[in-house]
């Protein structure tokens, strides 16, 4: 089998890892394309709070790309920091779109999560011609895109895009807790964690949660006051 990318085998043999680089862009590239972004999202799966998508188109020699990987994969602090450095570098054009709780129980989470994306992609400064996408194909995206399984762990761009989604949508989930301190955001971010289910059968779901979600839908909750 061939892999793109700089690939390394775990030691067991039993899992691929992989680190990111600009195999993939380099290939549409070579298909004529000349604005690449990577887009990814962040908030599938909580229980509260919106989803967030990222875009990023970025310059091939700016001496942080280095450190880009999958969000997931690092820590809250090395994320910040990368955050930081792509947000403040003038030659990364980067957008965020967001969908809220409200709109994701009209929609469902995944025509939310393509919704989200599409709003990133639209809010480019300067419009992508192509995009590499984490994932599985996206309908509704205003360019043509590749979708890469694992993405956010092979393409840079969609690394950066990881960082931004991630980032942006922990920052909301800390701010809501200044609203809501009694469901306790800041630490769980949305998830279905103990203390949050705890609080829902307390307090009911708040305007940030999706009620359309199990288990928020199938439980007999109070009405939040």
């Amino acid at each position: 089998m061939v892999y793109s990318g700089r690939e390394l085998m775990a030691k067991d043999r039993k899992h691929l890892q992989y680190v990111p680089d600009w195999s993939f862009e380099l290939e549409a590239e070579a298909s004529g394309y000349l604005r690449i972004a990577g887009v990814d999202e962040a908030g599938r799966g909580p229980l509260a709070g919106p989803v967030v998508a990222g875009a990023v188109v970025l310059p091939r020699d700016a001496n942080f790309l280095s450190g880009l990987n999958d969000s997931k994969k690092l820590t809250e602090k090395k994320r910040e920091a990368l955050y930081e450095a792509l947000a403040s570098c003038p030659e990364v054009d980067w957008s965020v779109g967001i969908v809220t709780a409200e709109e994701i129980d009209h929609l469902n989470i995944l025509k939310a999560t393509h919704l989200a994306m599409a709003r990133a992609v639209s809010g480019l400064k300067d419009k992508a011609d192509f995009c590499l996408v984490d994932g599985l194909p996206v309908k509704g995206l205003p360019v043509n895109h590749r979708a890469i399984v694992k993405g956010d762990a092979r393409s840079l761009s969609i690394a950066a895009a990881s960082i931004f989604a991630k980032v942006t949508r922990d920052r909301m989930m800390i701010e809501a807790h200044a609203l809501y301190p009694q469901y306790e955001f800041s630490k769980h971010k949305g998830y279905g964690t103990k203390s949050h289910m705890d609080a829902l059968r307390k307090y009911g779901p708040c305007p940030l949660h999706r009620r359309s979600f199990a288990p928020i839908a199938q439980m007999e909750l109070p009405i939040f006051g």
